[in-house]
């Protein structure tokens, strides 16, 4: 993964793992990686790794269990709301760029519906996997 320096890296390793979540590479109840595996994968200090499941246990996305490790939570209404909260996030930007590059809203949904079918793209792995990607 490589990291843009205007933004924590911590955020930006919550954000992987969210569209992980999304994507369904990681299901509700999988196991996470330990902090130190998370930390070498992502090579980051070991205390952001920590940090990172912190604020994801805090946002209610994992849960600890004392000597067995960090699952992914089995509150699957959390992840519909993150995928609609990311989606209107994308889609505000994606609109206020096309505004900015002069297209009025009509332009932009003719050119939405003459883009090429790109599948299900980003959502097609059914797999479960608990271990990050390799970026």
């Amino acid at each position: 993964m490589e990291y843009i320096t205007e933004i924590p890296i911590y955020l930006q390793v919550i954000r992987d793992l969210e569209k992980k979540i999304i994507q369904g590479k990681l299901r509700p109840g999988d196991r996470l990686p330990s902090s130190r595996e998370l930390a070498v994968h992502y090579r980051i200090n070991q205390n952001t790794a920590a940090r990172i499941y912190r604020e994801l246990e805090d946002m209610g996305y994992c849960f600890t269990r004392r000597g067995i490790g960090t699952f992914v939570s089995e509150d699957e209404t959390i992840f519909a709301s993150l995928k609609q909260e990311r989606a209107s996030q994308l889609l505000d930007g994606f609109m206020q760029e096309m505004a900015g590059l002069g297209f009025s809203k009509e332009d932009i949904l003719s050119r939405i519906a003459a883009y090429p079918d790109t599948g299900s793209a980003g959502g097609t792995d059914t797999g479960s996997t608990a271990e990050p990607e390799n970026h």
